[in-house]
């Protein structure tokens, strides 16, 4: 365990909320779960992970701001780093990249919205040449969501559309 770890475990003890990973992004909203009393503290790796992700968030959420918003408007994440307490208990595949810390869920006001982020992470993608994992569409009922990983190496670049 390295010292910076250390102190990260030390900081969120103290107050997770303010724990930052990138200017816009806490640890607290990366690692917030609906399911009461499981632990949801990521390992140093998936905290890097979840540093790198942010930082992919930190330009989605300046370009949205530039093309639509009105300057200040937030990126919302609904889920990032999940145990495997956690993410059997939300149903998630064994599988997930949110095991890893490598992705997050983010919500959209609705299909226009949800396609609107989708073509900016592939425009980052391709201007930047730095390949992602998953971009995927996501719908549940009237719930819209883009679930957005990048892996440290090995990234698929795998782009769908589901419905839950």
């Amino acid at each position: 365990m390295t010292l910076e770890y250390e102190q990260l475990l030390e900081d969120m003890e103290k107050d997770r909320q303010h724990t930052r990973l990138t200017p816009h992004f806490t640890l607290a909203e990366m690692t917030r779960t609906s399911v009461r009393g499981a632990d949801n503290t990521p390992s140093e790796e998936a905290v890097e992970n979840l540093r790198r992700l942010c930082g992919w968030l930190e330009k989605l959420r300046e370009e949205w701001n530039v093309r639509y918003g009105e300057g200040n408007d937030p990126i919302i994440v609904s889920s990032g780093y999940r145990s495997k307490v956690v993410n059997r208990a939300v149903g998630g595949s064994t599988t997930s990249n949110h095991l890893t810390g490598c992705a997050a869920d983010i919500r959209a006001c609705g299909p226009e919205q949800a396609l609107r982020y989708a073509t900016i992470l592939l425009d980052i993608s391709d201007n930047s040449q730095e390949a992602f994992d998953e971009l995927l569409l996501e719908r549940k009922g009237c719930a819209y969501w883009v679930h957005f990983a990048v892996r440290p190496q090995g990234n698929r670049r795998r782009i769908r559309s589901v419905e839950n």
